[in-house]
C-alpha cells in the first residue's frame, strides 16, 4: 500500500467516474497511510450527490426509492450501492434537478 501513486489511481477513479471526486485525493492518502477510515469513491458519489441535490438523508432516500437505512449504509460505506444506483448517481451529481423529475415519477 506503501508504494501506491495515489495521483495515478485518482485520475483513474474520476476516469471511471466521469467526473471529479474532491474528496478522492485525501482519501486515497488516507488509505496510503494507514490512518483512520477509508473512504470508498462509491461512498463519496452517494454524498456528493444528495449534496447537490440538496436534500436530506430521509428526502433524497425517498427520491431514489430506496430506503433511508440503505442510504446510510452506503453514505457510511457498510454496503456499496448496485451498480444501476451508481449510475444513477453519477447522473444526479451533473444534473441535481433530476431529483426534481424523480420525485414527479
Amino acid at each position: 500500500m506503501k508504494k501506491m501513486n495515489v495521483e495515478k489511481i485518482a485520475k483513474a477513479i474520476e476516469l471511471d467516474a466521469g467526473m471529479s471526486l474532491p474528496d478522492l485525493r485525501q482519501a486515497l492518502k488516507e488509505a496510503k497511510a494507514g490512518v483512520g477510515r477509508v473512504t470508498t469513491a462509491e461512498q463519496i458519489l452517494v454524498r456528493q450527490a444528495r449534496a447537490k441535490a440538496g436534500l436530506s438523508q430521509q428526502a433524497f432516500a425517498d427520491r431514489i426509492a430506496t430506503p433511508v437505512a440503505t442510504l446510510r449504509d452506503w453514505e457510511q460505506g457498510r454496503f456499496t450501492p448496485p451498480g444501476g444506483v451508481l449510475c444513477l448517481l453519477r447522473l444526479i451529481s451533473k444534473h441535481p434537478e433530476l431529483t426534481q423529475e424523480l420525485d414527479a415519477a
